[in-house]
């Protein structure tokens, strides 16, 4: 069992950054590829970004390509997401997820419980 806790989020102006973190209760979380994922209100769950276990690749949608960054720390066992030049279409519940891999909610098998971020214009 794999549980996952997110920190970091808030309310922060357009144009604002904020660095989420996720940490992770597992005996080896290097095993497992991390991802974010975001959903606001009425609105699905939408990829973010995501981070391989093997080679440390990461994958990001245009939408928040060149703004957003994951990153992870095996010894730390805690992935991060610097979101930068934020915009008020940003704002969601934003999760921390693990799994074997890839870029679709169904391929992460553990959730966290959420962080709000809010963007204000």
């Amino acid at each position: 069992q794999v549980q996952l806790v997110e920190s970091g989020g808030g309310l922060v102006q357009t144009g604002g950054s904020l660095r989420l973190s996720c940490v992770a209760s597992v005996r080896t979380f290097s095993g497992y590829a991390m991802g974010w994922f975001r959903q606001a209100p009425g609105k699905e769950r939408e990829f973010v970004a995501a981070i391989s276990w093997s080679n440390g690749r990461t994958y990001n949608p245009d939408s928040v390509k060149g703004r957003f960054t994951i990153s992870r720390d095996n010894a730390k066992n805690t992935v991060y997401l610097q979101m930068n030049s934020l915009k008020p279409e940003d704002t969601a519940v934003y999760y921390c997820a693990a799994g074997p891999g890839g870029t679709r909610t169904y391929e992460f098998l553990y959730w966290g419980q959420g962080t709000q971020v809010t963007v204000s214009s």
